[in-house]
């Protein structure tokens, strides 16, 4: 929900006077798709990567504000937390050497940030969940200045009508309240767009949905919260959890989680924005002047305002995306299903794992999701986040088995086969899906790492818990610097 909005009241009448713009910008939306007009001559992709601040302990700074004002860059921009950031790395096609200018991009600017970071104190950390965290860092006054994110935090608790309870069962216990969202801040993800035609969206959409819990297993980069040690990928069941509007009544009478994996296929785009409109109230019932339909029957493009903007306070693990570039609309895929980090070379071999591999299953004939079961999708979505590279999983033809197995048997090869389908460089392929490989031959992922590391240095009982973390974080930081891919970093 990136869009700068302002503090304010809202009235019964704003909800109304919403209510009936977001369903006129549906009808408008469902119109769009019978004509056809969006772009898909040159389908794009793009990243955004959320990075955490320390400072020179190891424990969180809250300080993104001055490092904004150091680095003076416009493609970083605040994230919910004084101790976030978020980087926009501009799209391109995979083709070309997308892939590399990619890593590049994202290596050269994080590093001229880290410099300016470095000048007010702060350091720049890609990890799913910070691991020197505490509860004394979860509370409103540590929310970014920015107004969106108090109107926002606003809105989820007078949806509520009482405190957050975070309740996760994983290695260890964890159970604590909280005033505010703040709790979400702690996640961290590099989030992946993929520009795809209205007629193609279902099958990306459903493919992108099957692999989720296979993405979480190989990519887990999440094991602690508040210093406590807990899943793979806590992430996924913190979020699921912060951002719940929802009343324990109002979980027992089946209403739907606004932080959502869905719980069905889908045959179309729409299905998913009308499914967003039929289900969730408005959080931020903020209409603008355009009439969308007069705007399309102008000839001109409708930017949908209204129902983008809820569509960005519904939190699906992969989302649909309307956008408008140059006057022009199109359709993508967001997958939100990855942590940050470890390195950016990691993160460049996870994007292309997932493009490679959605790309061959939303191309098969005889399509994944005709196999398996919606709930097994989602099953595979809490096992890969819960047990990490470790976690069994389901799938067609094999039943259950290790996720590694999984993909270095069945979807490695179909990851290279929608590569080339892409038109990456074969070196460039090699190279990123090599990672892959090897980290499902060691075992080794960054939830591997952190905690193996914590173990040798707190199981040895000379340190405390949350010494012994600020020292994973120190070493961490320096391989994360290093970009040596996870799988290569010593323990200990």
């Amino acid at each position: 929900m990136g869009q700068d909005v302002d503090r304010r009241e809202f009235t019964r009448e704003d909800r109304t006077r919403y209510r009936e713009k977001v369903r006129q910008c549906l009808d408008v939306f469902a119109r769009m798709l019978r004509e056809s007009r969006f772009d898909v001559e040159r389908p794009m992709t793009g990243l955004e990567v959320e990075l955490n601040l320390v400072d020179g302990n190891c424990d969180p700074a809250m300080k993104n504000a001055e490092v904004l004002d150091a680095i003076a860059d416009p493609d970083f921009v605040t994230e919910l937390g004084q101790f976030n950031l978020e980087i926009n790395v501009p799209p391109r096609r995979l083709s070309d050497g997308g892939i590399t200018s990619f890593e590049q991009d994202v290596r050269n600017s994080l590093n001229a940030a880290e410099e300016k970071a470095r000048q007010v104190g702060a350091h720049m950390v890609m990890v799913g969940i910070l691991p020197t965290l505490q509860t004394v860092h979860m509370h409103p006054d540590t929310l970014s200045a920015n107004p969106r994110y108090r109107l926002l935090n606003d809105q989820i608790f007078a949806a509520r009508g009482e405190d957050l309870d975070i309740s996760i069962r994983g290695v260890e216990r964890l159970r604590v309240t909280a005033d505010s969202i703040m709790p979400e801040a702690a996640c961290t993800s590099m989030q992946l767009h993929l520009q795809v035609s209205p007629e193609n969206f279902s099958r990306y959409w459903n493919a992108s949905q099957a692999i989720a819990g296979i993405q979480l297993a190989v990519c887990s980069n999440s094991p602690f919260l508040f210093g406590k040690e807990l899943w793979a990928e806590t992430r996924i069941v913190l979020f699921e959890q912060a951002t719940d509007t929802r009343s324990e009544e109002l979980k027992a009478q089946g209403v739907r989680p606004r932080v959502w994996f869905g719980e069905r296929w889908i045959t179309s785009i729409f299905d998913l924005f009308e499914e967003n409109v039929r289900y969730f109230p408005a959080l931020l019932p903020i209409t603008e002047e355009e009439n969308p339909l007069e705007v399309l029957e102008g000839g001109d493009t409708p930017s949908l305002a209204e129902l983008r903007l809820h569509n960005g306070t519904i939190y699906r693990w992969n989302r649909p995306v309307y956008d408008v570039v140059r006057g022009v609309p199109h359709l993508r895929v967001e997958n939100r299903v990855l942590p940050a980090g470890p390195t950016v070379v990691d993160m460049m071999a996870n994007a292309a794992f997932y493009f490679g591999l959605v790309r061959a299953l939303a191309d098969d004939e005889r399509p994944l999701w005709s196999q398996m079961s919606f709930s097994a999708a989602q099953e595979n979505f809490h096992a890969g986040a819960r047990d990490g590279i470790e976690g069994q999983v389901y799938w067609p033809g094999l039943g259950t088995v290790p996720a590694a197995e999984l993909v270095l048997r069945r979807l490695l090869p179909r990851a290279y086969e929608g590569l080339d389908k892409w038109g990456m460089e074969p070196s460039q392929r090699d190279r990123l899906l090599g990672i892959i490989e090897q980290r499902c031959l060691t075992g080794r992922n960054g939830a591997v790492w952190q905690t193996e590391t914590f173990h040798k240095l707190f199981d040895a009982g000379s340190t405390d818990r949350f010494d012994a973390l600020r020292e994973v974080v120190r070493r961490y930081s320096e391989h994360m610097h290093a970009n040596l891919p996870v799988h290569e970093w010593p323990v200990g």
